[in-house]
């Protein structure tokens, strides 16, 4: 297999893809992640990941790139990182005693391959007081996560039903992504 690239600073899906066993460098680019009004979600994180792995094979030609993102999405709303504790706050509001969908999008491409695909996953939280969220938010962890929230933290607490691939919602499909990458070998 040729050199394999993962165009993420992400530590979580550093940890999923070494689970693979195969040897990767890390890469990750400053890219312009806006989305133009009205994408559908599945088209917004497979056009992100493409763009993240775009950028990586410039400067790793010869190599498999893997380009990901994940959004939150909770009544027709992408949520992103959040901006500030308030924001945080106001997401996980949003979020607690309801349903709400993750997609994460994979950009597969190499100098003769352009593969992209997503996975769609639903959570459900429990409800959540304002004391869970403020210690939640106290953490620290959740600043840096689409959501508010990652599932592989202490926000699990949150979570009471999940529908879909956990890995997913941790930023990684490993299971999809594995046989994606068996046509490269």
């Amino acid at each position: 297999m040729k050199n394999l690239i993962l165009a993420s600073a992400s530590p979580r899906r550093h940890e999923l893809l070494s689970l693979l066993e195969i040897p990767f460098k890390t890469f990750s680019s400053d890219i312009d992640e806006t989305i133009s009004p009205n994408t559908a979600p599945e088209e917004a994180v497979q056009q992100l990941a493409l763009k993240k792995a775009q950028a990586a094979i410039e400067t790793h030609p010869n190599s498999i790139i893997i380009g990901c993102d994940t959004i939150v999405v909770h009544n027709g709303n992408i949520l992103g990182k959040p901006a500030d504790k308030a924001d945080a706050f106001h997401v996980l509001s949003q979020l607690s005693n309801h349903t709400h969908t993750v997609y994460t999008g994979v950009s597969i491409i190499s100098e003769d391959v352009n593969k992209v695909f997503y996975e769609k996953t639903e959570v459900t939280f429990w409800e959540l007081s304002d004391q869970d969220i403020e210690a939640y938010i106290d953490s620290g962890e959740p600043m840096d996560k689409a959501g508010s929230y990652g599932i592989q933290g202490k926000a699990a607490l949150f979570v009471k039903e999940i529908h879909g691939d956990y890995y997913s919602v941790v930023g990684l499909p490993i299971s999809r992504l594995a046989r994606e990458l068996s046509f490269f070998r």
